[in-house]
Order: structure tokens, then C-alpha cells, then sequence
């Protein structure tokens, strides 16, 4: 299953899924490339780097950007260096790739930027080429929102999925049914949780507690099959006014390092 999210509103724009052993996230990836839109930056998970992929991304429309991290072990050549930890490099189409994106140029021109992270090396590889466009440090920020999908997966599992490893269907097509079933609640939810949020001032979609907001929604939005069309618009009001009790604390700042536990080894006695 893939997925794209818009990461203001945290609201699903486009999904594709299908059997793992039939095709790869890049297939699916590429299905997506229709639903996006004009002057767009799309940040991949690394395990989506394809040379093929990411041309027909860029291709696709106007100014669609793309934005991932740099697998380890990935081919390039750089033939410009630009300011420090920042290069002009070139990804080649192998032979193989050729044929399945037979519409892709043999060579693709990207941004490299290098930075350091909790004292490791990060490498950013990006369509957008101008430094003086784009700067490097509004890149590297960009890129810290590519987590905010992995949240969001995390509380679809966690809140509408109950923490279930499997789906109840059995069939096929009964998975996909329930796979669209998923998709149009969260995002039903999220749609609730965005007019929430743009009814305060100052309160981003994302600033809202899913976990909260789903409790509340879903007990308020399941009583309308039962309720006369005349008490609908105060049941939205009712929804509306209880926003600000939904908003999320800000975030306390880390005074401290990170630090990585050890493990202890814990010895029976006999």
C-alpha cells in the first residue's frame, strides 16, 4: 500500500495498493503520479529511490519536485560542486530500468546535500537544483516533515485498526474494499479535524490529537443516521466548539542529548 499525504492537513490526496508479490512500491508509487498536483514537492522514503520513477515524477505536470534520502550504496557522478556539502550529480538509467520506464532519459540531474545529524552523515537528493531558489537549509527543514506519513500510518494501525496485525477480509477483494474503507475514514476524520483546527486562530490541522479528536468524532458522527436533517447543523456546531480542548501541547524543548540504553543481561538463579 502506498500513500500520499498532504503534510499540512495530514489529509490522504491519493493511494495505491495491491499484492506485494505482484508489484513493487515504485509500480505503485507511480499511480500516483496523475494525482499530483502543479508546483508540489513530494518527499519519498528512501526505499523509493528509481532513477525511472523519479524522471517520470518530475516529467509529470509543472514544477512537481521530489525529495528523498540517499540509499547507501547508490551510484552517482558529480560534476559541479557547489557550496560546501552541496553537488550537482548525475544518476544513470541502467539497462534493466530502460525497459521497464522506456520513456526516461539515460541520465537524470540532481541536488546533493550533505549534513550532519546526531553526529551522523545525511544525504538529501532532490530535484530542486538552485541553491539560491531553494537554499540548503530550507531543504534540510523540508525534509523533516517527510516523517509526519509515518505518524500518521502509526495512528491508523494504533486508533482505527485497534493494533490488529491482519485485516478481518480473507479475500482479495474484500482486502481492497476494507484497504478504501480505512482510507475514506481517516480521511473523513481528518477532514472533521482540519475544520476543527481553521475554526481557531493560529491552530494547524497536524497541531490537533488524532487519538482525542477520532474518540470524539466517532462517537458524535455515528449518532447522525438517527438524527432529523433540522439538528444536524447543531451537532456541528457542538463538533466545532470543543477544537480547542483537541489542540496538542507544544512540544517541550530537549535540554539533553539523546541517550541509548544498554541492555542488561539478567542471569536466573538455580
Amino acid at each position: 500500500m502506498v500513500c500520499q499525504m498532504e503534510v499540512t492537513s495530514h489529509l490522504l490526496s491519493a493511494a495505491a495498493f495491491d499484492s506485494v508479490s505482484a508489484v513493487r512500491e515504485a509500480d505503485l508509487a507511480a499511480q500516483l503520479i496523475p494525482q499530483t498536483p502543479d508546483h508540489s514537492l513530494t518527499l519519498f522514503d528512501k526505499g523509493f529511490y528509481a532513477v525511472g520513477l523519479l524522471h517520470a515524477w518530475q516529467s509529470t505536470g509543472t514544477e512537481i519536485r521530489w525529495m528523498l534520502r540517499l540509499r547507501k550504496g547508490t551510484q552517482y557522478r558529480v560534476f559541479r560542486s557547489l557550496r560546501a556539502g552541496q553537488d550537482l550529480v548525475e544518476l544513470q538509467l541502467s539497462p534493466q530500468a530502460k525497459k521497464k520506464w522506456q520513456d526516461a532519459a539515460d541520465t537524470l540531474t540532481a541536488r546533493l546535500i550533505s549534513k550532519e545529524s546526531n553526529r551522523k552523515k545525511v544525504q538529501i537528493l532532490t530535484y530542486m537544483c538552485d541553491p539560491l531558489r531553494y537554499p540548503k537549509a530550507v531543504v534540510v527543514d523540508l525534509y523533516s516533515h517527510r516523517w509526519e506519513i509515518e505518524h500518521e500510518f502509526l495512528e491508523m494501525k494504533q486508533h482505527l485498526l485497534n493494533n490488529e496485525l491482519t485485516l478481518r477480509s480473507k479475500k482479495p477483494e474484500l482486502v481492497r474494499q476494507e484497504l478504501w474503507g480505512v482510507v475514506l475514514v481517516y480521511n473523513l476524520l481528518r477532514f472533521m479535524m482540519a475544520q476543527m483546527a481553521y475554526s481557531l486562530k493560529g491552530v494547524e490541522p497536524y497541531q490537533m490529537s488524532f487519538k482525542q479528536s477520532a474518540l470524539y468524532l466517532k462517537s458524535h458522527l455515528s449518532l447522525l443516521p438517527g438524527i432529523s436533517p433540522g439538528k444536524i447543523s447543531r451537532i456541528m456546531e457542538e463538533l466545532m466548539a470543543i477544537a480547542p480542548g483537541l489542540v496538542l501541547p507544544e512540544r517541550r524543548v530537549r535540554h539533553y542529548p539523546r541517550a541509548v540504553g544498554h541492555n542488561v543481561i539478567r542471569c536466573g538463579l538455580h
